[in-house]
């Protein structure tokens, strides 16, 4: 009976670590496919539970102690085990959704112009949503124009992304599970799939395969949104979370050397920062020292012409898609100009009918471009 309680015990705290090991940042989970592992874990977490908890109660009642106070260490072991993996180090304990979704045109305004943001446009409706905001709630659900979308940041990959909360054409709620590969995962309310913000794909669960659709979005200052969309509205600061959102600049500047959200200033290391670019089924990963100098690249990608641009603030960038190899552009302040036409930076013929078409780009750390993109280009 001793065995068998103190085979519970272990096998209690050791499933409790265990279910919060590999979908949090620990050393070495991370770089593990155990996804699947995971996931069993996690899904029959309360069956294992149990099975556990009766070893120590059958091996309990039949123990002998001499000094009957001892018994209280290995409970109150459990019982920390309990309380570090389920609340304290849960994702969902650590991180919440905004309690009230504050939208405000620019004349009431209360964001500092200087940070950034990730912009949607849908019907004649523009909303910004700052990443001060979206670093810490990881996903904000909102509409825009008539459209139900989800807001998505994870900092520790450094990108946004936008969805329609859509699964199988139905309207879902996510709630934050963790992360993997550094990437974080949201789960369904429904079937309790596991999906990546990086790219709307549920990767484990009765949906994996499945991906949410994309929306288009922008990342700029508010500054550069602003002026490409002055009646936009603008998501303002949740005030039960003041204290959580980060006062400094340094994540957004690029400055933070932090272990996880840190910037390597220095080009193609694993937190060098790329812009990523789809063009059809195909990516590529331009070098965010080599633009921000360049200001303009024109390339190719697999027969696609392309054209990557920084804003004139060194903050926002943009993807298009250029009419023909032999078409180059120049930069005139906020204005495209290209054999005498010019167009907006959201690429909107100004002097003629033709608008360029933007293309999907991505500001984001080289380690998770690479990571879930595997055959890009570079």
């Amino acid at each position: 009976m001793k065995k068998l309680f103190w085979t519970g015990v272990v096998g209690v705290v050791v499933f409790e670590w265990a279910n919060v090991y590999f979908i949090m940042p620990m050393p070495g989970s991370q770089e593990m496919h155990s996804i699947d592992l995971a996931y069993f874990l996690y899904h029959w977490r309360w069956a294992i539970r149990v099975i556990f908890t009766l070893f120590v109660f059958l091996g309990w009642t039949k123990l002998n102690l001499k000094k009957k106070w001892l018994i209280a260490i290995p409970f109150l072991i459990i019982a920390a085990s309990i309380y570090m993996t389920n609340f304290y180090m849960a994702a969902d304990h650590m991180f919440y959704q905004p309690d009230q979704k504050i939208m405000l045109p620019i004349q009431a305004n209360k964001v500092d112009p200087n940070r950034l943001v990730i912009g949607v446009m849908h019907n004649n409706v523009a909303k910004a949503y700052p990443i001060r905001f979206l670093g810490y709630h990881h996903q904000v659900l909102d509409t825009i124009g008539g459209k139900p979308i989800m807001v998505t940041y994870c900092t520790v990959c450094r990108t946004g992304r936008v969805y329609e909360p859509l699964v199988n054409g139905v309207q879902e709620t996510f709630r934050l599970v963790g992360m993997d590969h550094f990437n974080a995962m949201f789960e369904d309310g429904t079937t309790k799939s596991w999906w990546r913000q990086v790219n709307g794909e549920a990767i484990t669960g009765k949906l994996k395969g499945q991906s949410l659709p994309e929306v288009f979005s922008i990342q700029a200052s508010l500054f550069e949104w602003v002026k490409m969309y002055p009646h936009t509205l603008i998501m303002q600061a949740d005030s039960a979370y003041i204290e959580s959102y980060s006062e400094n600049t340094d994540y957004e500047t690029g400055k933070s050397r932090k272990e996880l959200t840190g910037t390597d200033s220095l080009s193609w290391n694993k937190k060098s920062w790329v812009i990523g670019v789809k063009a059809g089924k195909e990516t590529k990963a331009y070098d965010w020292n080599r633009l921000k100098t360049e200001k303009i690249i024109h390339d190719e990608i697999k027969g696609i012409p392309v054209l990557i641009l920084m804003a004139r603030d060194t903050i926002g960038f943009f993807a298009f898609e250029r009419p023909a190899l032999s078409a180059y552009f120049d930069l005139n302040d906020s204005v495209l100009v290209c054999n005498k036409y010019h167009f907006t930076l959201q690429g909107k013929g100004i002097d003629t009918s033709y608008s360029l078409k933007p293309l999907p780009a991505y500001q984001e750390f080289w380690h998770s471009w690479k990571a879930f993109n595997p055959g890009t280009l570079r």
